[in-house]
């Protein structure tokens, strides 16, 4: 049986209400409560060395009471500073971080795991907070890039001098302040994509040398539902 023009556009534009609340229930962000479990608070970093923390011993040194990450030779695989304590899913993490050298972005890493057959023994599979060059959040081995608007940071934050961070991660929920601003306020759609796992300080791959500073790192389990240092 023939259909016409008229019919066929009313079949279309069924399928396509049809369909848009199925593409609709994908990006839906869901709450995902916040976890139960004791709270403390702990110096992920105590100013002197890296204990507490694994990785490349010729890439992450302290110096002056500051993390330092620096390579000069290229690194074809984001390496990760990452905490012996593996654990963390609810947390708030206040941190220092500079961008010292190159243009190239570093990270907090979260919700993961080391992910050592991504060809480095000290990578990571999961989420990262990006600062400064492209602020924003993406899915390391996943689905990359997440639909997160970096433009708010951009306009508090500083390139090549130090920027303040807050992170409050609860439930599926990353909410971000970057010196004094809250920026970010996002739910992960996958309500399975947080995992326990340590936290990670990023040395991204790169074909130039690079430097990037942490200190000041400070981590709360199962924190209040509060952010401590927007302004």
């Amino acid at each position: 049986m023939a259909i016409g023009r008229s019919s066929l556009a009313c079949v279309v534009m069924s399928c396509l209400a049809l369909a848009a609340p199925a593409a609709a229930a994908e990006d839906a962000q869901a709450p995902v409560p916040p976890r139960k479990g004791k709270s403390e608070t702990i110096k992920l970093f105590n100013g002197k060395d890296l204990t507490g923390w694994v990785g490349h011993k010729d890439l992450w040194s302290v110096r002056d009471r500051v993390i330092v990450g620096r390579n000069t030779e290229p690194v074809k695989v984001s390496t990760y500073l990452l905490t012996e304590r593996n654990d963390f899913t609810d947390f708030r993490l206040t941190a220092t971080v500079k961008l010292v050298e190159s243009e190239m972005h570093s990270g907090i890493a979260m919700w993961g795991r080391n992910a050592p057959e991504h060809g480095d023994k000290h990578t990571f599979a999961g989420h990262l907070v990006m600062f400064p060059s492209a602020w924003g959040l993406f899915d390391l081995f996943g689905r990359g890039g997440l639909k997160v608007d970096g433009e708010p940071a951009k306009k508090v934050g500083h390139q090549h001098d130090w920027n303040d961070l807050e992170i409050l991660a609860q439930g599926n929920r990353i909410r971000l302040v970057v010196n004094g601003t809250q920026v970010v306020d996002w739910r992960d759609p996958d309500a399975k994509a947080m995992y326990e796992g340590p936290i990670g300080l990023q040395l991204h791959s790169n074909m130039v040398p690079q430097e990037i500073h942490f200190k000041n790192l400070v981590l709360t389990t199962f924190p209040e539902d509060k952010l401590t240092t927007v302004k």
